[in-house]
């Protein structure tokens, strides 16, 4: 692993029912992979990267829940515990390792390396973005054979992303190009302190031509994973529905 690690030991914080499992003080990052189930052929395959505020990650809500879901769709899910707190560039790292992992990997977890994309929440989102952007740099020098392989995702799909804006305009770590991967950004109106993100970078994507579907809900909030009760539960069908579009599913 290159880079910096957490300064504590790996914990699990408490919350009644379990319900989040929310990890922090990650030095370690790893990925776990959910095949998708009764597969003959190679399935397309997603890396799901929880949000969290890059302090913990949510790692059953916005994880392996997530994961499920992506099975039972005949998707392989791959959760992948990045580095926190406070360590963007770690994130970054183990981001674009999982990407080749994965792809060097493929023939074992039965996943096809040409439909292998990233699905990410809040700040899990925004570590999407930067996948999504930032691909044809890897950020640590290769390791191993596995990091031949490419770490760019055939594409993305951003569920309330976080961190995309700075003062209404494209955040200045955000580098576009026309080859930044379909995306698909799922967002509420009420979401006060992050939707202008989305906004913004569904913007700069029309703007360099790239394909990408920007839904807009009137409610939901934020940090809702598969539990939201307003108008913004309809986005896992959408997401499917779009990833059918795509030719992904």
């Amino acid at each position: 692993m290159p880079g910096s690690g957490a300064a504590e030991p790996e914990s699990v914080k408490p919350d009644k029912n379990d319900q989040f499992h929310q990890i922090t003080n990650v030095s370690h990052p790893t990925l776990a992979v959910f095949r998708a189930p009764k597969q003959v052929a190679p399935a397309p395959a997603m890396i799901i990267c929880p949000g969290g505020g890059y302090q913990i990650l949510s790692y059953k809500f916005e994880g392996t829940e997530i994961a499920a879901w992506l099975n039972s769709a005949g998707i392989s899910a791959l959760v992948l515990k990045y580095r926190v707190p406070n360590n963007r560039e770690g994130a970054l790292q183990d981001i674009q390792r999982a990407l080749s992992l994965a792809r060097a990997r493929a023939a074992e977890w039965n996943i096809d390396p040409a439909r292998l994309g990233v699905i990410g929440f809040s700040a899990g989102g925004n570590l999407a973005v930067k996948a999504s952007t930032q691909f044809n740099r890897r950020t640590y020098p290769a390791i191993d054979a596995a990091d031949q392989q490419s770490c760019r995702p055939d594409f993305a799909v951003l569920v309330y992303p976080a961190y995309l804006d700075k003062d209404g305009k494209l955040a200045p770590d955000i580098n576009l190009t026309k080859k930044v991967p379909p995306t698909l950004i799922l967002h509420c109106e009420d979401d006060t302190k992050y939707v202008t993100g989305s906004k913004v970078y569904h913007a700069a994507l029309d703007e360099m031509k790239v394909p990408n579907d920007f839904i807009l809900y009137h409610t939901g909030g934020h940090g809702w994973g598969l539990h939201c009760k307003r108008d913004a539960g309809a986005w896992p069908q959408a997401a499917l529905e779009w990833l059918h579009k795509i030719g992904i599913q």
